[in-house]
């Protein structure tokens, strides 16, 4: 699930890659049925916005536009400084792989793995079994 954080025209965003269900399990897990517990819940991109209900009938709301929206991101306690770790994005190759694009709360059971980039060989690259 992805939100734009600035104005049109301008690249920017934020990837939320999973999360944690605290209230509405039981209507969470409709949504996800299987999910094997509730820490599966959302654990990964595609099971957070299913477990939350959200599709693309979505795409393009303001969720600061407060109550009128169909969805709004809230303000939470925010989490220790110390807990907050950073890293490369998964699967990110390069020069994008030395920027602190990933960030998480250590320890936390729904973070995905972090997954380092792998190249794909080209068919050109492969070994040649001629001889």
């Amino acid at each position: 699930m992805g939100l734009v954080c600035g104005p049109a025209g301008s690249p920017s965003g934020v990837l939320l890659r999973a999360g944690e269900i605290l209230s509405g399990h039981e209507w969470a897990h409709k949504h996800r049925p299987t999910a094997r517990n509730d820490r599966e819940l959302a654990k990964g991109p595609a099971r957070l916005a299913t477990a939350l209900g959200i599709d693309r009938r979505l795409n393009g709301i303001d969720v600061c536009a407060g109550p009128q929206s169909q969805m709004a991101i809230l303000t939470g306690a925010p989490a220790p400084a110390d807990q907050v770790l950073s890293g490369p994005r998964t699967g990110v190759g390069g020069e994008g792989a030395t920027h602190p694009y990933r960030f998480w709360i250590d320890g936390d059971p729904t973070v995905s793995p972090y997954r380092a980039h792998t190249p794909r060989r080209r068919k050109s690259d492969a070994p040649s079994d001629a001889t």
